[in-house]
């Protein structure tokens, strides 16, 4: 997905984000510890099996260089 395709704001699942379909190239185990250690954003729970992060967010992560 390129930069013009991945959304400015809104709030993202966790497949828009890691690759193939996003810009993140991690497994879902490294993206999950590295919320833990907090070297990627908190999410934001919406119910009991919906998780999302903000795209603001995402966005801010690609610029610091992930």
């Amino acid at each position: 997905m390129s930069d013009t395709e991945f959304p400015k704001t809104g709030l993202l699942r966790l497949s828009s984000i890691l690759a193939p379909a996003g810009p993140i190239p991690v497994s879902k185990s490294t993206w999950w510890q590295g919320v833990k250690d907090g070297r990627f954003p908190k999410p934001l729970k919406l119910g009991p099996s919906t998780t999302v992060w903000r795209a603001e967010d995402i966005h801010a992560l690609i610029r610091s260089g992930v």
